[in-house]
């Protein structure tokens, strides 16, 4: 039985990638079918064919990031985890003096602040004094994951974005990354060659980040998202398998989302709108996907262990030592991998 260790690899500091390259498209693409091959993520239409569907999230990511006193001058870091309701949202708070219920947060010289109003262990509650889409725009640093150890710049509020996101679906606190190499040509030359493009939404929360802390890894729980897939993209999805198509997930939201769907419905993918704690570890076995499009995950992370459950462990594992040695870019501004498990 494997152990959450057996999902550990080192790499060293100049392979986790801090800044976006020049161009989307121009990473490294890891092919990982019969064998591992080296290519570019611009290859990416020649390993596609017209009969396959592209399932990708299309959520956005807000400003989600906030920094402010208590009026004891204590600082206070606020991670905005979900939006509830014009006033109201749940957050990570990281502090370097005790928060209790009712403490007073200012997040401007002009007065802005935000109230404690329920102190969890993980994740809190606050209510704004201004609506939270108006704070953050205003006051509001993307999110870059705790590995990027630097500042956000003008860059990244461009970079960590997909450039297929939907404005209106501002809600997530990371970015889906697999879909940020993606650039216009690259999407206008599968549309040409004949691939229909699914949209679906998973609004990404900072449990992707939550690391793994149980003993025996089938115990592991996942925080909550929220997803939502239309009636046109179920079709999409549903008409590309009638026509013996393949099933494109780009990024590990996307292949959450739909499995997640299927599992809720014996195996049938239906419009659906809700929440999703789905856990794929080694041993689940997959419902629609055929194809996944990921980054290089975090050593003993559930997004590995995903991985490793779509193509088996053996063969994930070599792949990761094969892009250390070959010096791929890891992490959100990292490399890409191709995982085809079912190719012949």
């Amino acid at each position: 039985m494997l152990k959450l260790q057996d999902f550990n690899f080192t790499i060293s500091e100049d392979q986790i990638a801090s800044f976006p390259l020049e161009e989307r498209s121009q990473s490294k693409l890891l092919v990982l079918d019969e064998k591992i091959s080296d290519r570019c993520f611009k290859d990416l239409p020649e390993l596609l064919k017209p009969n396959d569907v592209l399932v990708i999230n299309d959520t956005a990511v807000i400003k989600a990031r906030l920094y402010g006193k208590k009026i004891t001058g204590a600082n206070v870091e606020l991670l905005i985890e979900r939006v509830i309701s014009s006033n109201l949202a749940t957050a990570q708070t990281k502090c370097n003096s005790k928060l209790k219920k009712g403490d007073r947060i200012l997040l401007s010289k002009e007065g802005t602040f935000a109230t404690l109003t329920k102190k969890g262990s993980d994740i809190s509650e606050l209510e704004f004094s201004k609506p939270i889409k108006e704070v953050i725009e205003l006051y509001g640093n993307v999110p870059l994951p705790p590995y990027i150890k630097r500042k956000p710049t003008e860059l990244d509020s461009e970079r960590y974005q997909t450039v297929y996101a939907d404005l209106a679906k501002s809600r997530s606190v990371a970015a889906p990354t697999a879909g940020l190499h993606f650039d216009e040509n690259i999407l206008k030359s599968l549309e040409s060659k004949g691939l229909e493009i699914a949209k679906i939404t998973l609004n990404v929360g900072m449990g992707t980040f939550k690391p793994i802390k149980e003993k025996a890894i089938k115990n592991h729980k996942m925080h909550t998202e929220q997803i939502e897939i239309s009636e046109h993209s179920v079709n999409k999805i549903n008409e590309a398998k009638k026509n013996k198509g393949r099933v494109v997930c780009v990024g590990t939201t996307s292949l959450r989302c739909i499995e997640s769907v299927c599992k809720e419905n014996k195996g049938v993918l239906k419009p659906f709108k809700g929440e999703t704690d789905l856990y794929i570890y080694p041993g689940y076995k997959f419902e629609i996907t055929d194809i996944l499009i990921t980054n290089f995950h975090l050593p003993c992370s559930t997004l590995l262990l995903l991985v490793c459950a779509f193509s088996g462990y053996e063969k994930i594992m070599s792949a990761y030592h094969h892009a250390i040695n070959k010096k791929y870019r890891f992490y959100s501004y990292g490399d890409a991998m191709f995982i085809n498990p079912n190719s012949v």
